[in-house]
């Protein structure tokens, strides 16, 4: 029983290398082996004290009903993805809570072509005590929470937002906002569009990455979508203020201070891909690599 446990919990190990995508599976295989190990207690409780041999069906049904308890946390591992029906590679049943095929993760989280490549920089054990974007190892860098813009395009117009409530308020923005659990950064991007401002986007298309490390230990990786079309009317939410603004007029200087050095890039057909630092509001250093949109 003893090597069930270390099985599942070098299983857990493993499952950290792509905690981005598996932190149900590996909370799963955590309540297994605690289950396992529940087992072997009472097996070791019952050879201790001599007690009768039947006592061992009940150790059995005991951690079986905490099992049937915790099933829906535990019952996540399927053998076929949900979207084609392909069967799964081990690797996929074993690591990625979505246990989408790699084809169908490409299409449900496409990234943008020719995708820019930020250098390596040093690595950094306590990003938020670094104040320099090279002090800080973007490769090994993991964001504490997942969110999305995005810019919807009327001709010469940009729909963008007075933000009411959350990071950032007071400041104008475009519609977004946090992804949620489950779900993609494009179904995120239409979902927030949608509650901020009334107005459904169709098609967004990802345009950049944008990773931020905040020195009060704050960290947020930003995916940017634009899009072309939409349906709906505009109206004023609870969250956020919608408006429309010439591409020419965006008030940069009552928005974040990144936008000014990016936003004008990916307008001009170019793939963003940014590192931030922050002190609350103000911009401590940064670096953005541009890359062409393909057409």
């Amino acid at each position: 029983m003893y090597w069930v446990i270390i099985a599942v919990l070098a299983l857990n190990l493993f499952q950290r290398k792509h905690q981005k995508r598996s932190q149900k599976k590996r909370t799963a295989t955590l309540i297994v082996a605690s289950l396992v190990l529940l087992l072997d207690i009472l097996f070791v409780l019952i050879i201790q004290f001599q007690l009768p041999q039947w006592l061992g069906v009940a150790a059995i049904i005991v951690p079986l009903a905490v099992g049937y308890i915790f099933r829906e946390k535990i019952l996540i591992f399927k053998i076929k993805c949900p979207e084609c029906g392909t069967r799964l590679a081990l690797n996929d049943t074993l690591y990625f809570d979505d246990n989408l095929c790699a084809a169908c993760y490409q299409v449900q989280h496409p990234e943008p072509d020719n995708q820019p490549e930020l250098e390596e920089s040093e690595f950094e054990n306590e990003p938020s005590l670094a104040r320099r974007v090279e002090d800080i190892d973007w490769d090994e860098w993991e964001p504490q929470e997942t969110a999305v813009v995005c810019y919807l395009f009327r001709g010469e117009e940009v729909l963008l937002i007075h933000k009411k409530l959350g990071l950032g308020n007071g400041l104008i923005n475009a519609p977004g906002g946090r992804v949620e659990e489950a779900e993609t950064a494009l179904e995120a991007a239409v979902r927030e569009t949608e509650e901020e401002t009334g107005i459904t986007p169709i098609n967004p298309q990802q345009v950049g990455v944008l990773n931020f490390q905040f020195v009060d230990g704050y960290s947020l990786k930003g995916y940017v979508f634009f899009a072309y079309d939409h349906t709906g009317e505009m109206q004023e939410t609870d969250e956020a203020d919608p408006f429309w603004v010439d591409v020419n007029k965006i008030p940069y200087d009552k928005m974040w201070e990144d936008d000014q050095y990016w936003l004008p890039e990916a307008i001009q057909g170019k793939n963003i891909a940014g590192n931030f630092i922050f002190d609350d509001r103000t911009m401590l250093s940064k670096s953005i690599e541009t890359a062409e949109r393909s057409k």
